[in-house]
């Protein structure tokens, strides 16, 4: 049967992490737009479904609570979304806040760094109010160096500077960012999966081993439909999806200014027969 669906974007920042929209801002350009359903995946951070959660009304699309949550292990860094997590659950809560922690010691990690390095300074002002964000990340400190004229860009910035700092941390796990999201009434979705450390790209066996075990741990879904994949990576995830009985999710990545991707760029054409995981990952929803 040909079964058609409404735009959708399911992976979105907002403000609350390294995004230049707010949650509410958001919610009116998905309005405007006519999605669906959507969802905003800030890193390491629940705020926003606190946010948009009241403003919701009859009419709108699809709100599905998310979260990004960085992670490592010996095999290698991942992005692990979290979709219909209750924000208020202990589990997520706790990975909240360990992930947290990590990236405010990043933060000033990095600050000194630039400073011992390369001489960069910038005012108490300035480092206090990266401090006072959600969650500070790269992009932040970059535009910081764009407007002191230590880099043309906030791109150049992360490059040539910020990325030569490689703090030492701890790091939250895989297996611990899934428990927490399943632990929160949450599904666990692999992010970008074949995008690993930088510009790595993973493919074949590797990839293969690489999904195997984060299903081990308890991995539920693979983002197929992603603004920086090929028509063939598409394709591919699909196949893994289907392959392993996995949910499937099509998100854009959009940060607002911070990156120049629009809401609901996914690769999805809202015209093709909808993928089976991905409406089963819907249907979970929509019941």
């Amino acid at each position: 049967m040909n079964n058609k669906f409404d735009m959708i974007d399911l992976h979105m920042h907002s403000t609350v992490s390294d995004g230049t929209d707010t949650p509410e801002e958001i919610l009116e350009v998905v309005r405007e737009a006519g999605f669906g359903a959507f969802s905003i995946t800030d890193h390491d951070a629940v705020k926003a479904a606190f946010a948009v959660r009241p403003l919701l009304r009859e009419g709108d699309p699809l709100f599905i609570p998310g979260i990004e949550l960085s992670c490592r292990d010996k095999g290698g860094k991942y992005h692990i979304l979290g979709y219909g997590i209750d924000p208020d659950a202990a589990p997520i809560r706790e990975v909240v806040g360990f992930g947290h922690d990590i990236r405010m010691k990043k933060i000033r990690a990095r600050i000194e760094f630039l400073r011992s390095e390369f001489g960069f300074t910038f005012t108490d002002d300035e480092i206090d109010g990266i401090l006072s964000l959600d969650n500070p990340g790269k992009p932040h400190l970059g535009n910081l160096l764009v407007k002191h004229g230590y880099a043309e860009s906030k791109e150049q910035a992360i490059k040539d500077f910020i990325d030569r700092c490689s703090p030492k941390s701890e790091y939250l796990s895989p297996k611990q960012a899934i428990e927490g999201i399943i632990g929160s009434g949450g599904i666990p979705v692999l992010a970008h999966p074949f995008y690993g450390s930088g510009d790595e790209l993973i493919l074949g066996e590797e990839m293969e081993n690489r999904l195997r075990r984060l299903i081990g741990s308890g991995l539920l879904g693979i983002e197929a439909f992603y603004s920086g994949f090929s028509g063939k990576l598409c394709r591919t995830a699909l196949e893994l999806a289907e392959r392993y009985g996995l949910f499937v999710t099509a998100g854009s990545d959009y940060h607002g200014k911070n990156k120049m991707v629009r809401p609901g760029d996914t690769g999805l054409d809202p015209q093709m027969d909808i993928p089976e995981g991905l409406n089963r990952f819907l249907k979970t929803f929509r019941e």
